[in-house]
């Protein structure tokens, strides 16, 4: 008898899994020194009430997301995978990750001079993820998104930006590069991920501000997504699981509100049925 799917009570779209024995990339910022692996984080979603989770590839590991795809092939209905690859990528190599649970691709910018995505090769890129319903993640401080999205956006794809926009503070509106940025979230396919506020240091206060911010740009909370960033890394002994779900349970009330970010938005983002 084929079993019931697995409802979905919360996904969390924002976790990292790995093992500090694999090969790791060349200019890495950081590098682990323990193993963070797919049974425990499916623990930590159990225990928060949660259902379905977003792998994310993390830096260190490059463009290998062998270890990460073998989790989501042993768990394909919980679990969908966010890639590192070369935007010179195959058609074919594209097709495959697809049949491995694959969604989206990110694109870690911190500490990266920016590149001009407007080129052939990264426009020709972007649209073969449009055509497959991927998305674009993007991490980069708030203060140069305006910079790279135009062109980004210009191909169609949908693009999900990190960590509240990673401003640096408080987003204010009156900022030069934080208003153009706010004027750029009219656009559907731009979507946020409230994350890791304490990679921006911000109080729950602060956040719960510059989310109001965000909703009033957005025009409502149908384009926002959770994420734990599960094993908050370069953070460990100062954030868990726990309290990072509190947050979200404390800056989104509304039950309704809630429901939308954790399983509406991130269902139909990234294809959970």
């Amino acid at each position: 008898m084929k079993s019931s799917p697995l409802a979905v009570t919360g996904i969390d779209t924002h976790a990292h899994i790995f093992r500090h024995d694999l090969p790791m990339a060349a200019g890495r910022r950081y590098s682990p020194s323990y193993d963070a692996l797919v049974e425990d984080y499916l623990a930590h979603l159990l225990g928060s009430g949660l259902s379905h989770g977003v792998l994310i590839q993390p830096s260190f590991l490059g463009t290998d997301n062998s270890f990460m795809l073998e989790a989501v092939r042993r768990y394909p209905e919980q679990l969908r995978a966010v890639v590192v690859v070369d935007p010179q990528i195959s058609d074919a190599e594209l097709d495959r990750l697809e049949a491995s649970g694959t969604v989206g691709v990110r694109l870690n910018l911190v500490g990266l001079a920016l590149e001009d995505f407007a080129q052939p090769r990264w426009q020709e890129f972007f649209l073969k993820l449009a055509r497959r319903h991927w998305s674009v993640e993007i991490q980069r401080g708030m203060e140069d998104l305006a910079l790279i999205l135009p062109s980004i956006l210009e191909s169609g794809v949908a693009v999900v930006i990190d960590h509240f926009g990673l401003p640096k503070g408080m987003i204010d509106p009156d900022h030069s590069s934080h208003g153009r940025f706010l004027s750029l979230l009219a656009h559907e396919q731009l979507w946020i991920k409230l994350s890791a506020t304490y990679r921006n240091n911000l109080t729950l206060d602060q956040a719960a501000a510059n989310l109001r911010v965000l909703i009033s740009a957005c025009a409502g909370h149908d384009r926002f997504l959770w994420g734990s960033d599960w094993p908050h890394t370069q953070f460990e002994d100062q954030v868990s699981y726990v309290s990072q779900y509190s947050i979200i349970e404390a800056l989104l009330p509304n039950p309704e509100h809630r429901a939308k970010v954790l399983v509406d938005n991130p269902g139909k983002l990234f294809k959970f049925a």
